[in-house]
């Protein structure tokens, strides 16, 4: 139903002398108006008070805003409103919609663009219909006689209305609507460029939060904790207090990040912060300070209580997390430095934090405090890194083949392959070392191909000269879920010409465990090749029996954690007893790995091992002289 009111007033309207007095109002409404536009800050400032300046300044009855909302219904929100009954305002349920309730001055504004005038509401016939009860009702208690709407257009488009009443029953003449249409514009544009403030304000600070804080996790970045730790070291100087910088990596990030995708790393990281964070006390900050690295200030901290909160943190993660089907280690490795006592100013703090860090151990509780030279430790690690980039790509490292021996015929069945790396000035690093450095450098990928290229050369060399040895190859959880493995494999046998029975590889429980699915597929591609597949260190890791059962695999190699000490411990004896029963009631064959004396020695063989390796047979030794120690065995 139309609204009844005129929405085009009479030009003859505004000629008598109350006409003019209302001419000369909307005048002084609209100056009035353009100096709200200038002061205004905000956009429900504006509105208030532009429905402020039509009342107070102008004289008109009431003034109200209404914008229109995009939901289902059609709604009238009422952003603004001065004049009586000002409480049940937002009681108001108007709609802009085309039907019997959507009526209304402001409503009709809003849907066809145009003001909407009516006068004379009390007794003009056209609002004598139920439809209308409301207004007349409405007119009568707020003592006003005729409404004007004006609709709010903003790049093209209506956004809403600016509506008033007068007392008088015959106000809104031509000239009068003419100026309060150019209030009505005013105010559009007043809200159009308080949008685009507020736009420009939102988008400075998302390019400061951007600046300052880490996208993926909310926390601080490196940039904005240097500058807290910088004033909490000024701060810890005026007071005569000591803080505590802790410097934590999330162990296994780049690794899940390669093996599981992205995805998968940036969930773990994001749970982990959230059980460290619930973790903290009330004052500490953590910051997100590298991609796997966060760190943590503790004002007014001493160094007991910091390595309280280390201990505390890493009881939050013992639990894995779990990220999608997948269950994760969620641990942390803690490096702590004091301030004053290791450093006084932020970088020096954060590098002996961060060297601290690498001598933290799992086994040591996962956290150590600084001590003198751990930071020229780091240095030196560092270097290490660098100048094992180095050596991978100028072929600088060599192979050492421990032996294994077969138990029933003490004959020699076969080697496992390591790698060693002799630096030209710090000598042979450490085993331990070097995969830690591999690790934390990377290189794990590049590293393993450098292996399978040198020992698939080496077994060609023996095969050629009739001395052929099965030589069993270690591979890591990122090397099993290396999409080029199985074919970088494939293409050495066709180059080299090997028998596919002298190439073995060894899996980690550990690894294969950390996507079983995935696991499988890559096991079940490699077998394809008709080499042989064993599970390595077994008994460290979680696997069950019906998942062991399915892989497709040859034999168990039980872990020396449990052969070595079987003679004297009752345990592990049981241990090596289960597994090597499980093993051939598998049909697997079994290896002890660890076997360092004659008496571990006779314990295996009455039980049926079928293979040793460890340094009562023979320590691991370079290509020749692993063929002189081959001659002298037999």
């Amino acid at each position: 139903m139309p609204h009844p009111a005129d929405t085009h007033p009479t030009p003859e309207a505004g000629q008598s002398a109350a006409g003019f007095a209302r001419v000369k109002r909307a005048y002084k409404t609209l100056s009035a108006g353009n100096r709200t536009l200038l002061r205004a800050s905000a956009e429900d400032e504006l509105l208030r008070q532009m429905c402020q300046v039509i009342v107070e300044a102008g004289g008109y009855r009431l003034a109200s805003v209404g914008y229109a909302e995009a939901d289902e219904d059609k709604s009238i929100r009422w952003a603004a409103y001065v004049g009586p009954e000002r409480d049940a305002a937002g009681t108001w349920h108007l709609t802009w919609a085309d039907t019997e309730l959507g009526q209304s001055a402001s409503a009709v504004a809003i849907r066809t663009g145009e003001p909407v005038i009516g006068r004379k509401i009390l007794t003009d016939p056209a609002y004598a219909g139920p439809s209308f009860a409301h207004l007349r009702e409405d007119a009568a208690r707020k003592g006003y006689l005729a409404t004007a709407a004006f609709p709010l257009r903003v790049d093209g488009k209506v956004l809403g209305a600016l509506s008033m009443a007068a007392e008088e029953a015959d106000a809104f003449d031509t000239e009068e609507v003419a100026l309060l249409g150019e209030l009505a514009d005013d105010l559009a544009y007043g809200i159009a460029n308080l949008r685009v403030q507020a736009r420009h304000r939102e988008a400075q600070a998302t390019i400061a939060h951007l600046a300052y804080y880490d996208s993926l996790t909310g926390l601080p970045n490196r940039t904005l904790f240097l500058e807290q730790l910088d004033a909490a070291i000024q701060t810890a100087k005026r007071e005569h207090q000591s803080l505590a910088l802790l410097h934590m990596h999330v162990s296994r990030y780049h690794e899940i990040n390669k093996v599981l995708g992205y995805r998968a790393g940036d969930e773990l990281l994001r749970k982990i912060c959230r059980r460290l964070k619930a973790a903290l006390p009330d004052d500490a900050v953590i910051a997100r300070v590298g991609d796997a690295e966060l760190a943590l200030l503790l004002p007014r901290s001493s160094a007991e209580y910091a390595t309280e909160v280390a201990s505390r943190l890493n009881k939050a993660l013992y639990e894995p997390l779990k990220v999608g089907s997948l269950m994760l280690d969620a641990r942390v490795l803690i490096g702590m430095a004091m301030f004053p006592g290791h450093a006084s100013a932020a970088d020096s703090l954060i590098r002996r934090a961060n060297a601290a860090m690498y001598q933290a151990k799992p086994a040591r509780g996962g956290y150590a405090m600084y001590v003198s030279g751990q930071e020229q430790e780091s240095v030196r690690r560092m270097a290490l890194m660098a100048d094992l980039q180095r050596a991978i790509r100028h072929d600088e490292l060599s192979l050492y083949y421990q032996p294994k021996v077969d138990m029933a015929s003490r004959r020699l069945c076969g080697a496992e392959v390591l790698v060693r790396w002799e630096h030209p000035q710090h000598g042979m690093v450490a085993t331990q070392e070097l995969i830690l450095l591999v690790e934390q450098a990377g290189l794990i990928t590049r590293l393993t191909t450098w292996i399978l290229e040198a020992a698939f050369r080496q077994c060609h060399t023996w095969q050629s000269a009739g001395a052929g040895q099965e030589l069993a190859i270690n591979l890591s959880a990122l090397d099993l879920y290396d999409s080029g493995l199985v074919d970088r494999i494939e293409g050495l046998i066709s180059t080299w010409g090997i028998a596919p029975g002298l190439v073995q590889f060894e899996l980690t429980e550990s690894a294969l465990m950390a996507d079983p699915v995935g696991a499988m597929e890559t096991l079940d591609r490699l077998k394809r090749l008709d080499v042989d597949l064993f599970v390595d260190d077994y008994g460290t890791g979680y696997s069950s029996l019906s998942y062991l059962q399915k892989l497709p695999v040859d034999g168990l190699k039980i872990d020396r954690s449990f052969v070595t000490p079987m003679a004297a411990n009752g345990d592990s004896a049981t241990i090596v007893t289960s597994t090597i029963e499980l093993g051939h009631n598998l049909g697997l064959k079994v290896v002890a790995e660890g076997v360092e004396s004659e008496a571990v020695w006779e314990r295996l063989a009455l039980l049926g091992c079928d293979i040793a390796q460890g340094y009562l047979i023979s320590r691991p030794m370079p290509a020749q002289q692993f063929q002189d120690w081959q001659q002298a065995w037999r």
